[in-house]
């Protein structure tokens, strides 16, 4: 009986042999992974569309401080304007196309503060693109 009592069997899982198995499986796969190409999603064609590009709105500040506005969608010539007027002249093609951008001409010579109005008023009529014109200094001398 004393023989018996020295073999005892042990109800434990050697888990050596899995944590190898795994840890070569780790390797398989991050060496693998990056050649691995994503997969191609082959799309329809349609018809070109049509994007109309709308001319912006230019709104000019003259050196003595006096605006006025010149539609370029409609070819329309400079209509000297006031601030207020200015605003229900941009509200109101805001309303028609919101897309159409306004691009603010100063000349050089006007106050900065006087921009910034125009801006402000841009803002409040939410204008969503504005921008400053500018020209390219070699063909300004």
């Amino acid at each position: 009986m004393s023989a018996r009592r020295g073999r005892r069997l042990v109800a434990q899982i050697n888990v050596v042999p899995y944590i190898d198995v795994m840890m070569v499986l780790l390797v398989i796969f991050m060496v693998t992974a990056p050649m691995i190409t994503p997969g191609q999603v082959d799309l329809p064609s349609v018809a070109k569309t049509h994007n109309t590009v709308v001319e912006p709105m230019q709104v000019t500040i003259h050196a003595d401080g006096s605006l006025s506005v010149r539609d370029q969608a409609s070819r329309s010539a400079d209509e000297p304007v006031s601030l207020d007027m200015l605003q229900a002249v941009i509200a109101r093609k805001q309303n028609e196309d919101p897309d159409q951008a306004v691009v603010i001409a100063a000349d050089k010579n006007v106050r900065y503060e006087k921009v910034m109005q125009v801006m402000s008023l841009m803002q409040r009529s939410q204008v969503k693109r504005v921008g400053l014109l500018a020209v390219p200094e070699a063909t300004h001398r």
